[in-house]
């Protein structure tokens, strides 16, 4: 008779300690939801698959390494000749894209915020850049004492289909890998206005390719 109430009362503390426990994961969940609720949402303004042959007029370069095959924007050897995408960005913006390296020397590079003629004029995003040793965001110089290294141990394999996507709102620069946080930038006087509206491609040496581009304004709120 004694031992039906002890059992009783462990299964009312088992059932505490697990609600508990879910409660707590409801929370986490919530909490890491709301820390990439821009991957979805938003107006797309711009989109580009690559399908035809010519790069085409929405793109502005200089040098001739970049190309177009098989449906893929293709580069190596650009040597920081970007190319950038004419359309002025929204304020806060989600950028999509897919990237792939060709080589073991990795180098996915893009820029976001420049001046949509200039290396360097905005944020630099590198994904296994210096021999596929070092993953960053940078702010105007990829080489300054500034820059934020991060996503430590990662770096890229060559022939791997990523999905890309930087999302800027207020003064947070966030650059997911496949749907998972790669990098996040904080910047107390984000690159605004003038001179920062624009996104680009860009490449050193190494064979990277991209596609299909999509930029969503993410409004006001």
């Amino acid at each position: 008779m004694i031992a039906r109430p002890r059992c009783c009362h462990h299964r009312l503390q088992f059932s505490v300690t697990v609600g508990l426990i879910a409660a707590l994961l409801m929370v986490s969940g919530c909490r890491r939801g709301g820390s990439d609720a821009e991957l979805t949402g938003g107006t797309l303004v711009f989109s580009d698959d690559f399908e035809r042959s010519r790069i085409g007029d929405d793109w502005r370069a200089a040098g001739s390494a970049w190309g177009i095959e098989d449906g893929w924007l293709t580069v190596a050897g650009a040597e920081n000749d970007a190319l950038w995408l004419r359309s002025e960005l929204p304020e806060r913006v989600r950028i999509e894209f897919r990237a792939k390296a060709s080589s073991e020397e990795g180098d996915i590079k893009f820029e976001v915020f420049g001046d949509g003629e200039t290396h360097e004029s905005g944020y630099i995003c590198i994904f296994g850049g210096w021999r596929n040793s070092l993953n960053i965001i940078a702010r105007l110089d990829e080489h300054g004492d500034d820059r934020l290294v991060g996503a430590h141990g990662r770096t890229v394999e060559p022939g791997r289909v990523y999905d890309m996507a930087l999302v800027r709102t207020g003064n947070r620069v966030r650059w997911f890998v496949d749907g998972r946080l790669f990098i996040e930038y904080r910047d107390g006087q984000a690159l605004r206005g003038d001179g920062h509206r624009h996104f680009g491609f860009n490449n050193w040496t190494a064979p990277v390719r991209f596609d299909d581009v999509r930029v969503f304004d993410l409004g006001a709120s």
